[in-house]
């Protein structure tokens, strides 16, 4: 049985100091409140219950400063266990977005492919223009899906798929579970990997 009501709904101001993301159920319900620390030099992501940040669940904190290919590593809040990881697969990224998401022995059990490049490359060029970048959240929906295996050119048992969705002044994305007999770890681990994700894209606009 999942452990949320889907779809998720992710939101996140364009312009803000400290990023944040608000995370809520098919219900409304809010079920993830994401920050970001500012001012360090390695990525430091924390997730808590809710924006009362009263109860920490989860952090994802980066191996090494400011690289493009390092590595992600997820953590259990209240233990410090580390749970697993994800990590860009290297420059290929820069065209295709493609992640690796890992176990705690660093073997792949899931990826993550971006569906469409071409539409995160309309997305990212009107952007830069003036006042058509207001209507960019209107025009250019780039989605991602996650796929359970290790070879990144099987697509035959996708996980979960996440899509930008129409917003302006701000970031909208939806969380789909496609398989509903997903395991709890893989449905935690898809969801950081997204959240990371996320956050990449919300510097992007």
């Amino acid at each position: 049985m999942p452990m949320f009501q889907y779809p998720l709904n992710v939101r996140f101001k364009l312009v803000a100091l400290a990023p944040r993301m608000i995370v809520t159920d098919a219900q409304g319900r809010e079920i993830m409140f994401v920050s970001q620390k500012i001012f360090k030099l390695k990525e430091d992501i924390r997730i808590y219950r809710d924006q009362s940040k009263e109860q920490e669940i989860f952090n994802i904190r980066a191996e090494k400063i400011l690289d493009f290919d390092t590595r992600y590593n997820f953590f259990s809040a209240n233990s410090q266990k580390h749970i697993g990881s994800v990590k860009a697969k290297g420059w290929r990224s820069i065209w295709r977005a493609m992640y690796l998401i890992d176990d705690i022995n660093q073997n792949t059990h899931m990826y993550i492919r971006e569906d469409n490049p071409w539409v995160k490359m309309g997305d990212a060029l009107f952007n830069e223009i003036p006042i058509v970048n207001f209507f960019t959240g209107y025009m250019f929906h780039p989605s991602y899906t996650c796929y359970r295996s290790a070879d990144t050119e099987d697509l035959t048992d996708p996980v979960m798929q996440i899509k930008k969705e129409n917003a302006f002044f701000e970031g909208v994305y939806s969380v789909h579970l496609v398989d509903q007999n997903a395991s709890k770890f893989e449905e935690m681990s898809a969801i950081l990997s997204f959240m990371l994700m996320v956050q990449f894209m919300r510097r992007r606009g």
